[in-house]
């Protein structure tokens, strides 16, 4: 067969038989670009004389392939409109099973996500505008899988001042999200890793599949105990999911004194790092031990998940492992947000986003807390984050009312790595997730869940 290509009018590709005439090729490649749907009802063709131009034809043998097209009803073809594809009837595909539908909930208290109708579009777009005026032209090739250097450079002074991270940007490595920090920290660890005992089922998976044993940690009124044993501890010492219970000072001493010790690891995930509402946030465990512990972040609770950056803070001798491990991940994380990210640091526009979301989720919390308050019932972990634990005995009867109220609530059940070793029950209530119209008519819902 010949390849031909029609440049003129549509951009489309025709297999011209050899073995047919010229006038016959043409007709039947015309049909079958129809019947394919590649040429879409309404679609103009290119005129007589320019298609018989690209494909090396006779005009006459166009135009007599495009008459025997409209009669056949292929083709319309009206004076000053030129030709066209008739709108022909598409035959039915045949329909795969499909889940039944699972209805969309009227409010949602899960947690894990922020208001994302927060994100603050104006200050994003002035930030991201500056970034692409002033950006070098090698920002839009390929780079260093690290990162940009300007947002590592931010990275390193913010999360210095803020978070009390010693932070050099050659240690820094963006990442696509804490998700991807985490999954290729569990590529390049060898032996168990011991995870938080409630903890995230999703964040267990991520490091199973990468082939690491995992391990229970058990977590008390304390936080996580001190690990034996294992290669690595990934935990979330400013607020713990789910239980919201901050690392006791005691137990920060003693899991640091470990990894120096027996030359493990720690994964500090700064979950909720930012928002602390009783003091100012707790620092960062890596602060005092720099070269045992690996710094994890992300912009998906100050920003919005959909904001897919996050970042690790390496003791030394794990850069170039981990710098190896996303080369061939994904080469680097994308590169105009980064460019933005960083703008907004060293404005301080990130600063000030911050500090509004903690007010705003602060008073989300006091809402919370009254609300519980009048039905006497207890919410845990409520002095910072943005989520809180609520026990309550019966747990399977109160997400079986919220799911009646059209309320969308996570179990603490399903946090444990073996849930029929749960010695506690309840719920996980986000009340950052709702759009603030929708947050009343939320803690509603919640009313009628925790009331039998």
């Amino acid at each position: 067969m010949s390849d031909h290509r029609a440049a003129a009018g549509v951009d489309l590709h025709l297999d011209l038989d050899p073995a047919l005439t010229r006038r016959g090729g043409l007709e039947r490649a015309l049909r079958e670009a129809i019947r394919a749907g590649r040429l879409t009802p309404g679609a103009r063709l290119p005129a007589t004389r320019r298609l018989a131009v690209e494909l090396g034809l006779a005009r006459n043998t166009v135009a007599a392939a495009y008459d025997q097209l409209v009669a056949e009803g292929y083709l319309t073809a009206r004076r000053g409109a030129g030709t066209r594809v008739a709108p022909l009837p598409r035959p039915t595909a045949p329909t795969a099973p499909t889940r039944p539908d699972t209805p969309t909930p009227r409010h949602d208290l899960t947690p894990g996500s922020p208001d994302v109708t927060t994100f603050p579009t104006a200050a994003w777009l002035r930030a991201t505008r500056r970034a692409l005026l002033t950006a070098p032209a090698d920002a839009h090739g390929y780079g260093d899988p690290r990162g940009r250097t300007e947002l590592r450079t931010a990275l390193a002074d913010y999360l210095g001042r803020t978070r009390g991270v010693q932070a050099a940007p050659e240690r820094i490595v963006v990442t696509s999200g804490y998700v991807q920090a985490l999954a290729l920290l569990a590529t390049v660890l060898d032996g168990p890793i011991a995870m938080e005992d409630p903890g995230l089922p999703f964040h267990r998976d991520v490091v199973a599949r990468a082939g690491r044993r995992v391990v229970p940690l058990p977590v008390d009124d304390r936080g996580a105990a001190t690990p034996t044993d294992v290669t690595a501890a990934i935990v979330t010492p400013a607020h713990q999911y789910p239980t919201g219970v901050p690392l006791h000072p005691t137990r920060r001493r003693a899991l640091t004194a470990w990894a120096r010790e027996s030359g493990a690891l720690v994964v500090e995930d700064d979950y909720d790092g930012e928002f602390r509402y009783d003091r100012q946030p707790l620092g960062a465990v890596q602060g005092t031990a720099p070269d045992h512990v690996a710094y994890a972040g992300s912009a998906s609770k100050t920003l919005g998940p959909g904001v897919r950056l996050g970042w690790l803070v390496l003791p030394p001798r794990w850069v170039d492992p981990v710098v190896d491990a996303k080369l061939h991940a994904d080469h680097h994380t994308e590169v105009v947000g980064q460019l933005a990210l960083a703008d907004l640091i060293t404005t301080h526009a990130y600063d000030r986003h911050v500090r509004a979301c903690r007010l705003r989720y602060r008073r989300r919390r006091d809402l919370l807390v009254r609300r519980l308050t009048d039905l006497n019932v207890t919410a845990h972990g409520v002095s910072a984050g943005l989520h809180a634990l609520v026990e309550h005995p019966d747990e399977t009867s109160v997400l079986a009312r919220a799911a009646a109220h059209g309320l969308a609530l996570s179990g603490l059940r399903d946090h444990w790595h073996d849930p029929r070793d749960a010695t506690r029950h309840g719920v996980v209530v986000g009340y950052a997730t709702p759009a603030e119209h929708a947050y009343r008519a939320a803690l509603d819902a919640l009313t009628r869940a925790l009331t039998a």
